[in-house]
């Protein structure tokens, strides 16, 4: 009996391996793959998908978390939650943690993106390619400037989320299958960590905070209603699942109509803010003079240097924050910073020189409000040192309007 539940438990491990699709484990031999826009996915994701009551051609949606190097599909269930249905180890994204600013300075997206058929680019010489949609109406709105930003094959990012061949296959696959059932956007959430009462203490010196805050609202609404939020853009911020009222309207850079949150929405965040609130609380008091050190692009590769070996040269992962980060006193951080900061002036002094690192960030002590329904905008979000190895021939963007969506609010009205 011992040994037959030892070999039980053995099987659904290896089950469960199939479904964590992380960097090795999307093995597909891509010499036998006759056409790689029609790849179909695999028979074990096309299990766990009827196994979670999944159509095949559900809508989805892909959340990223630049920190610990993830991506994740989430997909429609009958019910109209979404369900995480596969993830992916990142294998290379470029810059810190923090938003894309402007072109040339290496930073992957942070945001909501609605990403059409339009963005789908079977042609890539990065073997697949789907187009982020960066700047988006908030980007555009805050002077950000970039353009060509991709989740891509090769392994290879210079500010964009790029994947194993084998992985882009799959995540394709599933973009692929949800415009056929008639999904009209897919909502792309690029964080740059979970946005856990625990983590936001850990970043929360971080230059970007402010951002950061903001992007957690669209957080919060997603970890409450397992559906992805209706994105709004007014005074340059974002707000979600808001309905304008009085006749009024959104404009990405005007001020902001009157606005409405459906009641059943409003006490089911209230109901996750108090329980967000305690657990800060607790974090505050662990952390206690502590903050997160947020390593350079530099010191994540090098943790993750050996698995180049044998690989060919433009096979570039990047490695993990998590991996190469650490937790240190706050009068450590701000002499890291402040070291950063000289380091940089002195390169922008030199002949040929890159932009300047970021300066020491300020403490901020307010606590997040995990309800709020708009945060401040950003003040100045830091530039990391430019890679001279960048790719010189970016992808052709591909952008479209996204279609019209079923308004949130009738989701709740019926549940």
């Amino acid at each position: 009996m011992r040994i037959r539940y030892f070999a039980y438990v053995s099987l659904m491990a290896l089950a469960l391996t199939g479904c964590n699709d992380a960097l090795e484990t999307a093995q597909v031999d891509l010499s036998k793959v006759k056409n790689k826009v029609e790849q179909p996915l695999p028979p074990h994701i096309l299990a766990a998908m009827s196994a979670k009551g999944m159509d095949r051609n559900s809508p989805i949606m892909i959340r990223i978390f630049k920190e610990e190097g993830a991506m994740e599909i989430w997909k429609a269930k009958t019910d109209n939650r979404f369900d995480k249905i596969a993830d992916y180890k990142i294998c290379a994204w470029s810059g810190r943690l923090g938003p894309k600013v402007k072109t040339g300075d290496r930073q992957a997206p942070e945001g909501f993106y609605d990403l059409t058929r339009a963005n789908l680019n079977p042609n890539s010489k990065y073997y697949l390619a789907i187009n982020t949609g960066f700047p988006n109406r908030y980007d555009a709105a805050n002077g950000r400037t970039g353009s060509d930003l991709m989740i891509h094959g090769a392994c290879s990012s210079s500010g964009c989320y790029s994947m194993t061949d084998q992985q882009v296959l799959e995540i394709y696959a599933f973009a692929r299958d949800a415009f056929k059932g008639g999904q009209a956007t897919v909502q792309l959430q690029a964080f740059p960590f979970r946005m856990t009462a625990e983590n936001m203490v850990k970043h929360r010196l971080d230059p970007s905070y402010d951002f950061w805050k903001m992007l957690k609202v669209g957080y919060d609404n997603f970890e409450v209603t397992k559906r992805p939020p209706e994105v709004a853009v007014c005074e340059k911020k974002y707000v979600f699942n808001q309905q304008a009222t009085d006749g009024g309207a959104f404009n990405a850079a005007g001020k902001c109509p009157a606005m409405s949150t459906p009641p059943a929405l409003t006490a089911a965040l209230a109901s996750y803010g108090k329980t967000y609130d305690a657990d800060y609380a607790k974090a505050m008091s662990k952390f206690d003079g502590m903050a997160w050190y947020d390593p350079s692009e530099a010191e994540r590769k090098a943790v993750v240097a050996k698995t180049r070996k044998g690989r060919e040269l433009a096979y570039a992962p990047t490695g993990t924050s998590l991996e190469a980060g650490r937790m240190v006193k706050v009068a450590e951080l701000e002499d890291l910073m402040a070291k950063r900061t000289a380091q940089g002036l002195a390169a922008k002094t030199a002949p040929g020189a890159t932009p300047a690192m970021p300066a020491a960030p300020q403490a901020i002590s307010a606590q997040p409000q995990a309800t709020a329904v708009a945060a401040a905008t950003p003040a100045v979000v830091p530039i990391p040192t430019q890679n001279p190895l960048a790719f010189a021939a970016p992808e052709p963007q591909e952008t479209a309007e996204a279609a019209a969506k079923k308004p949130f609010w009738k989701f709740w009205a019926r549940n």
